[in-house]
């Protein structure tokens, strides 16, 4: 008796892999199912997830399937060139993120390396700009993000939005920085206030504040040197 393939359609919702990894994260999804995704769609007699699974063991899983050439991989039933190229494709991406080399990354180990980072671009803004840069535990630069435009207030200076991308980054301390229009980095009762607010909730979550920075003409101040970090 011939048996039945079971189709993509007939998996519970919650069970396919596009679904899981919306709800669960890609790092759920076993090496089938991530396949899967990338090959889309399987032929009229099997399943994508059982056409993923056959593609593994062909080639005995991701050791030699990272290695295979677009004609070893169209030889199998079931993929044509345009599955192979996206295998290929997605192979190539992760090759490439596996040799990003984060030594060359700008490393900020005091005040004047961050105002040496941010200076050049800050210096003859028009509005005050709210810098947040995210560091790794080497004190290495992953990240950085423009939070806000606009005169400081801590009403407007949610740490929510300063640390939630802290958080999405994995960073390990970030260091916040705004500029002054008028060239001159004395701070206010405000950028005092700011500061304080953000070094509290950043000891609470976790994630140190290293800094606050403001920018002048060619300028700037510490504030972690003011003792308000």
């Amino acid at each position: 008796m011939k048996t039945m393939s079971l189709m993509i359609r007939d998996v519970p919702k919650d069970a396919r892999p596009r679904e899981r990894l919306l709800s669960d994260g890609p790092e759920s999804l076993s090496n089938q199912e991530l396949l899967a995704i990338l090959l889309r769609t399987g032929t009229k007699d099997e399943s994508v997830l059982q056409l993923a699974q056959r593609l593994l063991h062909h080639f005995e899983g991701l050791r030699l399937l990272k290695d295979a050439t677009v004609e070893e991989m169209t030889s199998i039933k079931g993929i044509g060139a345009a599955k192979a190229i996206q295998i290929l494709a997605a192979i190539e991406l992760g090759r490439r993120i596996s040799r990003l080399s984060y030594d060359e990354r700008y490393v900020i180990r005091s005040p004047e390396d961050g105002a040496k980072y941010l200076m050049d671009d800050m210096r003859f803004l028009s509005q005050e700009h709210f810098v947040a840069i995210y560091l790794n535990t080497k004190n290495q630069v992953i990240h950085r993000k423009t939070v806000f435009i606009g005169s400081l207030n801590a009403s407007i200076v949610h740490p929510r939005e300063v640390f939630k991308e802290a958080i999405k980054r994995s960073a390990a301390s970030i260091i916040c920085a705004h500029n002054h229009p008028s060239g001159d980095p004395t701070p206010s009762r405000e950028d005092i206030e700011v500061t304080r607010r953000l070094a509290e909730c950043g000891r609470i979550i976790g994630i140190e504040l290293l800094d606050h920075l403001i920018i002048g003409d060619q300028k700037f101040i510490s504030l972690k040197e003011k003792g308000y970090v």
